[in-house]
């Protein structure tokens, strides 16, 4: 009995010293799962309505802005989530890093949106269906007026998933209203984009007024600072996105938009359990940021385990999830699915070796080298893969593959860091 309540009043004290990282965990889980659960849910109407080809044609379209999105990203979060976090209560620096983010995600979108209408004129895919490509294009500036790194640092993750749970049900009677064709793709992507953007501007105006955040004018050679330190973390994000996106882009270039569309439902299906815990990793971020290697290793082990049963889950439970999402015509994403859950890995374990020890030492170059290396491995087993056997598991295959490089390799850079 005594030896319950001491166990009852360590997890009390353990629940109350963390209580701001378990209420961040909570809000970024809760968020990422309706982020992947909400377009899950109205999946078997949309594939029912639009069809797997003009659907698989707005994941095309959506894959290609997705690009765009990354370049005008530029990893400028994760630096400034740093500081943000070892700074919580200096608001003259909050407000200088985010005006920093600010206007230099303004600079690269003003670059980007040169090179989208030149896209636009010249390649024909994008001209055939130009309206999808502008209207899924405008999610770059919902990125910019949506600074999700700034919640995450302040572990205000709440008032982020009451905004887009909010108008994500508002969306809801749009698209069921709107959208009762193949032809009405348009709107579906309008309305999706929409909530993205009015999202944006009221995190904008949140931001501005109860956090008191101001945009202050930065000079050139601060802006030079912001993009020097985020280049690191471009480059990981950037190949990163190239080797996630590219799977989709190959499928409906080389093959069809039904095969975009069966690929696009395994990844929804995927996401969901894995963004179950995915979002462990930057909720614990604040408070391990300088923890021991000890803690950190349990950490990793931990993850590893998850990992396991996740793929378990899919091997068991995907094809039933499958039936019951598209029925038998989307059967086929099935292989698709299990071959993507090796990935599970990646998202965990090395993201837990990324966020509590490369970033907190400064070591940005070993997170561009890893993913270096993955995009390398991705291209050659997609290349090679294609040219002797032209199916569409190629893809997924590469991708998991290139997880797998990203394991071992983060693996062994955490035994050489612990060995010096």
């Amino acid at each position: 009995m005594l030896k319950t309540i001491e166990i009852y009043n360590n997890l009390k004290i353990i629940i109350i010293n963390n209580k701001k990282v378990i209420e961040n965990y909570f809000f970024m889980t809760l968020l990422q799962i309706l982020n992947s659960i909400f377009y899950l849910l109205i999946y078997p109407f949309l594939i029912g309505t639009l069809g797997a080809n003009s659907y698989g044609s707005y994941v095309y379209a959506f894959s290609i802005s997705v690009f765009f999105v990354s370049f005008v990203q530029f990893g400028f979060d994760t630096p400034a989530l740093k500081i943000i976090s070892q700074n919580p209560n200096d608001k003259k620096i909050h407000s200088e890093v985010f005006s920093s983010v600010f206007f230099s995600k303004i600079i690269l979108s003003i670059i980007s949106s040169i090179i989208f209408v030149v896209l636009l004129k010249v390649v024909p895919i994008f001209k055939s269906n130009n309206w999808l490509f502008i209207i899924c294009y405008f999610q770059v500036f919902s990125n910019i007026l949506f600074p999700t790194w700034y919640f995450q640092a302040i572990q205000k993750m709440r008032v982020v998933t009451f905004i887009q749970l909010t108008l994500k049900i508002i969306s809801l009677p749009l698209i069921f209203l709107f959208v009762a064709t193949p032809d009405d793709i348009i709107y579906f992507a309008f309305i999706s984009v929409l909530t993205g953007f009015l999202s944006g501007v009221i995190a904008m105006v949140i931001i501005m007024n109860n956090y008191s955040i101001r945009l202050v004018l930065i000079s050139y050679k601060n802006l030079i600072i912001t993009f020097k330190d985020a280049i690191p973390f471009f480059l990981s994000s950037s190949m990163n996105t190239i080797k996630q996106q590219s799977a989709t882009v190959l499928l409906g270039s080389f093959f069809s938009m039904k095969d975009v569309a069966l690929y696009d439902l395994a990844m929804k299906i995927y996401l969901v359990p894995t963004t179950l815990i995915s979002s462990i990793n930057s909720a614990l971020f604040p408070k391990m940021i300088s923890s021991s290697w000890k803690k950190i290793s349990m950490v990793i082990k931990l993850e590893n385990i998850i990992g396991l049963f996740i793929v378990a889950f899919f091997v068991v439970f995907g094809k039933y999830i499958i039936l019951f999402m598209g029925g038998t015509d989307m059967l086929e994403s099935y292989p698709i699915l299990i071959i993507l859950s090796f990935s599970v890995f990646t998202i965990l374990t090395v993201g837990a070796i990324f966020n509590f020890i490369f970033i907190p030492r400064g070591l940005y170059r070993y997170i561009a080298i890893n993913q270096f290396i993955a995009l390398v491995g991705f291209v050659l087993f997609s290349f090679i893969g294609l040219i002797f056997f032209f199916n569409r598991l190629v893809l997924p295959l590469a991708f998991a593959f290139a997880a797998i490089i990203e394991f071992l390799y983060s693996y062994y850079l955490l035994n050489k860091f612990k060995n010096d």
